[in-house]
């Protein structure tokens, strides 16, 4: 499967959540949820995942801890906070550099518009 299309399933799920549960809970809570129903279309989902970074040719181990990978393919940055800023985007950009992955999800659950809270990052160019 490709990163488009993991994408439209991320962007379903993170719909589906939201319609459900609303704004004000914990990150964690949203994290789960989101796993549960990523796993309830047969995507093959890790949470909380210890990753290595590239750094220069070689993969190291680095205390970087994914919220989401779907599909060994997407992060999934989950948020649950008054206001995303600059920094958050650029932390998920940070994080798909140092994992050579190509596509990332910013999502703050803490809002009034979900649509308006979905953000895509690319690194490089999607297959």
């Amino acid at each position: 499967m490709k990163e488009n299309e993991i994408s439209f399933y991320v962007r379903k799920a993170i719909f589906s959540v939201y319609n459900e549960l609303g704004p004000g809970l914990l990150e964690k809570v949203y994290e789960n949820v989101l796993c549960h129903e990523l796993q309830s279309y047969g995507l093959f989902v890790k949470s909380q995942f210890p990753m290595k970074i590239k750094y220069k040719d070689t993969f190291l181990d680095s205390g970087f801890i994914a919220d989401i990978i779907v599909e060994n393919k997407v992060i999934i940055e989950v948020k649950a906070i008054t206001e995303i800023h600059n920094i958050h985007h650029q932390q998920l950009l940070t994080y798909l550099k140092l994992t050579d992955l190509k596509l990332g999800i910013l999502v703050n659950f803490n809002t009034d518009y979900i649509d308006k809270s979905i953000f895509r990052k690319i690194h490089g160019t999607l297959d």
